[in-house]
């Protein structure tokens, strides 16, 4: 997959409010699906979508504990991704 393509999927998965904010609630700790979805006044089933999507382009992780799975952000996966974004939107100063 090119460059291109990457960037495009990577601004695909983050084009949903939800899943911007779901990244958001995992960055600060791991939560399990009940607990995201009572946070984003969602329903379990649409948090579950979404995670499918972001776990898809690994920018999740899920740990199970227990009986239940607590999800984490990756955050070496974000960390590319802001590359990715700086690289892409960043301005440079001209008259530097």
């Amino acid at each position: 997959m090119s460059n291109a393509d990457n960037m495009a999927r990577m601004f695909k998965v983050l084009s949903v409010g939800s899943r911007v904010r779901i990244v958001e609630l995992l960055k600060e700790r791991s939560l399990c699906v009940n607990a995201l979805a009572k946070a984003l006044d969602i329903t379990p089933a649409a948090v579950s979508q979404h995670l499918r999507v972001l776990r898809d382009a690994e920018v999740v992780l899920p740990e199970r504990r227990g009986y239940s799975v607590h999800y984490r952000v990756d955050r070496e996966v974000l960390a590319e991704w802001k590359l990715v974004a700086s690289a892409l939107l960043g301005v440079t100063n001209e008259n530097e």
